[in-house]
């Protein structure tokens, strides 16, 4: 009886080594298979080339030593052995009987009437239906060991080759976690990509760089820091209470007390703008600062739609480009007495609250219906038959795109008052800390010491005081 106690029985495309289907196959002459590069998956299933049957797990596959060919048996017994030319099938190079090596036999057939055993040379005899003589087939049906995965030496004794990607998956977590469900898997996933918990730590626990406050940006509350450290155990102690700093732009925009005056140098004419920096000092600056650096030059306006509005800025030309001063957006100025009323309103163009980027609108007539939708920051004081010029250009019904390109040639800027603020801000700083010198120099200075006046003494004891001579 064959053996069949924790019998393991190795598929004819694994390698007996690695264990794992085989890409580049080699054989011993006794029929072990391995693979001499590493394990990549085939992409198709393999059979013969000669009769393409698909090789499975209960066929009869032979190999030739000489070419290392894989072919069924079927084929070779029919092709070669039956009338003893003994020819590669692919390569035609010849070979003997004993160059034939058995890779897997279908050990079902042993069960069947038609094979027999030799006792004398352990071979396995076939004799079909209608044949004299019964025929040797090339294999030794009780070899089984190069078919039992439990007897390879490796496998008994636990021997692996360390493998370093391996190595540095094992260092994550989900590496263990093999028989998860898709639905845990998909979970896993999704929580790593979010999962920010060690670097939000790690912030927490750094202390916070802190601002240099000064008696322009100390504000009158303090950091908070002293009972944040108190109620959490997350946070670095603190024990002195420090005065909050307040944004170095909150600051500036104190000292804007000014308008400001830019002009738009159009094809159509020159347009004067009055800017409110001192009631929309952020907006106001961003515009400024991008007339600076010449950010609206060549520009056109890409929308104009006839008693409502032109609108530009954008230098794509398609109403969904720009980028603020700052390459972010920033938030809306809304003033209760700046309104979209009267021709030549200058207005910021967005996409939603507080998304303001470099795109504005000037007004034909009156919108109220636009006040806390966008911030006005200037209105139009020069140059009226220019709005007018614009305003008789045609534009596409569909696109409200201007028929007639309306561009920005260059922009000039008249009057900042940001530079006048940051000079300002930047003297009375200067003056602060000259004064704090002097303060911290007139402390650390050390008084003179003053001399002591004592009585003069004449003799010892009572009446030493007394000049008895001048008595």
């Amino acid at each position: 009886d064959l053996p069949r106690t924790n019998f393991r029985r190795l598929s004819f495309d694994h390698c007996s080594l690695s264990l794992q289907p085989f890409e580049y196959p080699v054989c011993t002459p006794d029929g072990t298979v391995f693979d001499i590069l590493p394990f990549s998956p085939p992409s198709g299933k393999y059979h013969c080339p000669v009769l393409f049957t698909v090789f499975t797990n209960n066929s009869h596959i032979v190999a030739i030593k000489t070419t290392g060919n894989v072919f069924a048996y079927e084929a070779v017994e029919q092709l070669n052995i039956k009338p003893k030319s003994y020819k590669d099938l692919l390569t035609d190079e010849p070979f003997t009987r004993q160059d034939i090596v058995t890779l897997q036999v279908n050990f079902s057939l042993l069960e069947t009437p038609c094979l027999t055993l030799s006792n004398k040379r352990s071979k396995l005899y076939r004799k079909m239906p209608g044949d004299k003589d019964s025929q040797l087939m090339d294999c030794d049906p009780t070899n089984l060991d190069k078919f039992n995965v439990s007897n390879f030496f490796h496998v008994k004794n636990n021997i692996k080759v360390i493998d370093p990607d391996e190595e540095k998956a094992k260092l994550d977590p989900s590496y263990y976690l093999k028989n998860t469900n898709t639905e845990t898997r998909e979970t896993l996933l999704e929580l790593y990509k979010e999962f920010k918990g060690d670097e939000i730590l790690a912030a927490t626990m750094k202390a916070p760089e802190k601002k240099k406050v000064d008696k322009l940006n100390a504000a009158h509350y303090s950091t908070g820091a002293v009972s944040a450290s108190f109620t959490s155990t997350a946070m670095v102690p603190e024990t002195t209470h420090e005065a909050a700093a307040i944004d170095e732009d909150v600051v500036r925009y104190t000292y804007v007390k000014k308008k400001g005056y830019v002009r738009l140098h159009t094809n159509k004419g020159d347009l004067n703008l009055e800017l409110h920096c001192d009631m929309t000092p952020r907006t106001c600056e961003n515009f400024i600062k991008l007339c600076k650096k010449n950010y609206y030059d060549g520009t056109i306006f890409h929308r104009s739609i006839r008693n409502f509005v032109i609108q530009g800025g954008d230098p794509t030309g398609t109403g969904t480009g720009g980028e603020s001063y700052w390459g972010k957006p920033f938030k809306d100025e809304f003033k209760p007495n700046l309104s979209h009323t009267g021709r030549g309103v200058l207005s910021m163009a967005n996409s939603g609250p507080n998304t303001n980027k470099s795109q504005f609108f000037i007004t034909f007539r009156s919108c109220v219906y636009l006040d806390k939708k966008h911030t006005v920051f200037g209105r139009v004081v020069g140059g009226f038959e220019t709005l007018t010029a614009m305003e008789n250009v045609e534009s596409d019904p569909k696109t409200d795109r201007p028929k007639e390109e309306i561009r920005i040639q260059t922009t000039t800027v008249f009057v900042d008052p940001y530079e006048e603020a940051d000079a300002q801000v930047a003297a009375e700083r200067e003056k602060v800390q000259l004064e704090e010198a002097a303060a911290k120099a007139k402390a650390e200075a050390v008084p003179p010491k003053k001399e002591v006046h004592t009585p003069k003494t004449y003799r010892q004891g009572i009446g030493k005081y007394i000049n008895m001579a001048a008595a």
